[in-house]
């Protein structure tokens, strides 16, 4: 078994085998066993970063398997500088999400962890997938674990939210499932995804494809107008749930573009284009704006999500390497910083029940310690040079402005609007004196969230202050991807 079946299976296998452990007085053995799982599951990454060859495009660490003849089904995997980084990531942050829900979550704790195992499983199976049918199953196949999560440990209104999350992904995955059969009978019988960016399509016939990924895709980067759902989900998700779903799941959506959407389609996602930008830049400047006015603080960070992915899709269709070497790199950091928002918020939660803005008041006088972290992953979501929000974002920009002076100008704006919701947020929250009663009773971060706090902070400064590492390992990938959707068949 390779290194990338062993990502995904080691925390699938610890996922499964934690089910067995069914009474919640079990639960501290149960911890323990999510924790190994989840650090064993990470451990199998690290020769992955090691056996990589910056200089090739191709697909590295290949695994290839009959899975299902009849149809020509294969167990396909591999990963290129495109893909590379989003295994370790998904494992890294699943590390975290188990450390950070040690006492939040006191029933059903078997489940709770074994579902998070599983879906980090599912989620580097489609990172890692080459084959068209195992991507789709694996894509769908996250939607369960993340159901079961936001419905069974959610907030009051988690019903509603799991169902919007299910329906919305769902509905817009069966359009990608009509488009893959499409491809499959256009190839002679192959689900090769390969085979399927050579293959010579009219004009219409990758319009109609470009759209049908649009529909899987877009809805779960979210872009906007098809965001909607993402709000509901992030309030009513427990702190893990949004921290694993705004760290990774989105990027789920933004990693087919690339993967389909432009090397399948590559002329209709230049004729379209127009409409991708204009998409992303209302996501980065109007959302913005609703972020602004939120009084509910993840409500706040999940609109900033939107935002801060709108550069992602922004930086894609500019078709430059500066734009989307920096849509990839802007996916990772905003892995990292949205992630730590999120985390952070569940702090507060833990102790007040509360996410409410006016809650709260002068944090920073009872947890100085806490504090200090939420005020650089405040900066780092600002876009401040020397943090990882940083870098992606200003990668995009100069691309932007390489494509077109005026988009260049319209995308900047984010930085002023990211500064604006983010640190109006933290001075009513932490600054000032102390507000009520419940910020006046809270007690400083313990040891086990500040070795959380303090992990999230160092990959965050360190992506900020030296991301050649990342950027290093994708750039021959992507003047590949590039090089393909200038020379597409209709040229």
């Amino acid at each position: 078994m390779g290194w990338l079946s062993l990502a995904i299976w080691v925390p699938i296998a610890f996922g499964i085998l934690l089910l067995a452990f069914g009474r919640d007085e079990q639960a501290p053995m149960v911890r323990w066993l999510a924790l190994v799982g989840a650090l064993v599951g990470l451990a199998v990454t690290v020769p992955l970063y090691g056996g990589f060859d910056n200089a090739s495009a191709a697909a590295q660490f290949v695994e290839k398997a009959m899975w299902i003849e009849r149809f020509n089904v294969q167990y396909h995997l591999g990963v290129d500088g495109i893909s590379f980084w989003f295994v370790p990531l998904t494992a890294f942050i699943t590390v975290i999400v188990v450390i950070a829900s040690w006492e939040a979550i006191t029933e059903r704790v078997n489940q709770y962890m074994g579902a998070f195992l599983i879906l980090s499983g599912l989620m580097i199976g489609v990172f890692s997938a080459l084959d068209g049918m195992l991507f789709y199953v694996f894509f769908e196949a996250t939607l369960i674990p993340m159901y079961l999560i936001i419905g069974v440990w959610g907030g009051p209104n988690k019903i509603y939210a799991a169902f919007k999350f299910f329906l919305y992904t769902l509905l817009g995955s069966l359009l990608m499932l009509i488009a893959l059969i499409y491809l499959y009978n256009q190839s002679g019988g192959s689900f090769d995804i390969a085979t399927w960016h050579q293959l010579p399509l009219s004009r219409t016939a990758q319009t109609l494809l470009f759209f049908a990924f649009f529909a899987a895709f877009a809805v779960k980067v979210p872009m906007w107008p098809v965001h909607t759902w993402l709000p509901d989900v992030h309030v009513e998700a427990p702190t893990g749930g949004s921290a694993v779903l705004a760290a990774i799941m989105l990027k789920l959506g933004a990693y087919g573009f690339l993967r389909f959407s432009m090397p399948i389609a590559p002329d209709a996602a230049r004729e379209w284009a127009w409409l991708m930008i204009a998409l992303s830049l209302v996501a980065v400047i109007y959302v913005g704006l609703v972020a602004l006015v939120q009084k509910d603080m993840k409500k706040l960070v999940a609109y900033s999500s939107v935002a801060h992915m709108g550069f992602v899709t922004l930086g894609f269709f500019i078709f430059n390497d500066l734009g989307v070497s920096g849509g990839i790199v802007q996916m990772i950091a905003h892995g990292f910083v949205s992630g730590a928002m999120f985390l952070s918020i569940g702090v507060l939660y833990d102790r007040v029940h509360s996410r409410e803005i006016a809650a709260y008041g002068g944090v920073v006088n009872t947890m100085p310690k806490f504090a200090a972290f939420a005020l650089l992953f405040a900066m780092a979501n600002c876009g401040l040079p020397g943090t990882a929000g940083f870098v992606g974002e200003w990668m995009v920009i100069l691309g932007a402005v390489k494509f077109n002076f005026w988009v260049g100008l319209a995308s900047a704006t984010a930085l002023i609007l990211g500064a604006a919701y983010t640190l109006w947020m933290y001075k009513r929250v932490y600054l000032g004196p102390v507000a009520n009663d419940h910020v006046r009773e809270l007690k400083d971060i313990n040891a086990r969230e500040f070795l959380v706090m303090a992990v999230l902070a160092i990959a965050v400064l360190y992506m900020g202050l030296y991301p050649r590492p990342f950027t290093d390992v994708m750039d021959v990938s992507v003047a590949q991807l590039l090089k393909h959707v200038a020379l597409s068949k209709l040229n």
